[in-house]
């Protein structure tokens, strides 16, 4: 009997004990199908994250206030510094020289309510100004309509970009928002663009439900509050990352007045560690994937190895036969490890597609669009299946190659 006849005869053998073998593989089916699944998910929300982040610019770093520590450390009063000014992030725009766009913006309010004619918004609305780049720079796509013009922007117009949630709460399907008249902060304004929908931005503000107005005009409808100013620098190329936030953070120290030894009296922060912090996140989900994957296959590895057990005890004769003929135990070994192995890929198959399905169904859930087809992960649960028939059927092949062929002829 050679290796070929083997593999015959363990498709063979698998056929002719079909429940069992059905009943095996699903067992090995449901811990490749968690584990795929899994990571299938996991890949799905990192995919999404990535878009979302390079929608943003992950070749970007802001600017903003530093944060003031109240009390006292080791018994010294803790330094505060003053929020950054107008006049500050301005001269900082005029200033900076490198190659980048620079976004300037300010939160208004988080709580406005915004009307047209005699529909109105729940008091959540975001009303934030800015100058012409934050809409590109937050990768916030205009759908319908125009961003600000530089007019808009120096002399603050009295005009607006809203978010989709807006437009779609104060207008019905045959309106179009362009051109019409909201009323906000008791002040009217005309929608000049509505953006794509976005989503959550995270701290449960949502880009669907903002206001982007000039920041002049902005700063009117503030009165005499003050505002605290962010600003974000999107480069091209993140390999001059370095550089562009080094020029960025001397500029600033010059306009704050910050002496030479002491720390920065604002914020430097790369957006990349946004997706830094993400991939630890779906690293620790990723083990956490492994681990369940790991004790279902556990599970499902002793499972088999009972049932291939069960069948060297039921086919003692056959071996007994096999081995009378001319077996050799290797070949008997070879028979009995390839049928848990065929068993195994059969279990894993399934599992596999269940898991991709899976996966895909628990990203879609989550408001992630798009399928993921886990190439990796499947050549992974494929290997995975082959090791779990080996280990787990090796043990009873090596004890059907050491039974007296006698003995076995006579065993009932």
């Amino acid at each position: 009997m050679n290796l070929a006849e083997n593999f015959r005869e363990g498709i063979r053998s698998v056929g002719a004990n079909l429940l069992r073998s059905i009943l095996t593989a699903l067992i090995v089916a449901i811990g490749i199908m968690s584990l795929v699944g899994i990571l299938t998910a996991i890949d799905g929300i990192q995919s999404s994250v990535k878009d979302n982040l390079s929608d943003l610019g992950v070749n970007t770093f802001n600017i903003y206030n530093k944060r003031n520590d109240q009390g006292k450390s080791g018994g010294v009063a803790t330094k505060t510094y003053p929020p950054l000014k107008y006049k500050e992030v301005q001269e900082f725009i005029d200033k900076y020289n490198y190659p980048a766009s620079v976004s300037l913006s300010s939160t208004i309010t988080s709580v406005a309510e915004v009307k047209h004619l005699s529909e109105k918004t729940n008091p959540n609305i975001w009303v934030m100004g800015a100058n012409d780049e934050y809409v590109a720079l937050k990768g916030l796509n205009i759908e319908k309509g125009r961003n600000f013009s530089s007019l808009d922007v120096r002399y603050g117009t009295n005009v607006a970009i809203i978010g989709h949630g807006i437009a779609t709460d104060l207008y019905k399907e045959n309106q179009n928002p362009l051109g019409s008249e909201l009323a906000l902060m008791g002040s009217k304004v005309r929608v000049i663009g509505v953006m794509e929908k976005k989503g959550q931005m995270g701290g449960g503000r949502s880009y669907d439900n903002m206001v982007v107005l000039p920041l002049q005009y902005g700063k009117r409808l503030a009165g005499n509050r003050v505002l605290g100013y962010d600003l974000n620098v999107g480069i091209d190329s993140g390999h001059n990352m370095d550089k562009a936030m080094g020029e960025a953070t001397g500029l600033m120290r010059l306009i704050r007045h910050d002496r030479i030894g002491e720390e920065n009296s604002f914020e430097v922060e790369q957006s990349v560690s946004l997706s830094e912090r993400m991939a630890e996140v779906t690293g620790v989900l990723r083990i956490g994937g492994f681990v369940v994957g790991f004790v279902s296959l556990l599970g499902a590895s002793i499972a088999l190895m009972n049932i291939m057990m069960v069948s060297v005890t039921e086919r003692t004769r056959e071996v007994g036969i096999r081995k009378a003929l001319g077996a050799t135990p290797l070949r008997i070994r070879q028979q009995f490890i390839i049928e848990a192995i065929v068993v195994c890929l059969i279990g894993g198959a399934f599992g596999i597609i269940c898991g991709i399905g899976i996966g895909n169904l628990v990203s879609g859930l989550l408001g992630i669009e798009g399928m993921v087809i886990p190439w990796l992960w499947m050549l992974f649960g494929v290997a995975l299946c082959v090791v779990v028939g080996l280990l787990s059927g090796y043990y009873p092949a090596y004890k059907a190659s050491l039974l007296d062929p006698i003995d076995s002829l006579r065993f009932e």
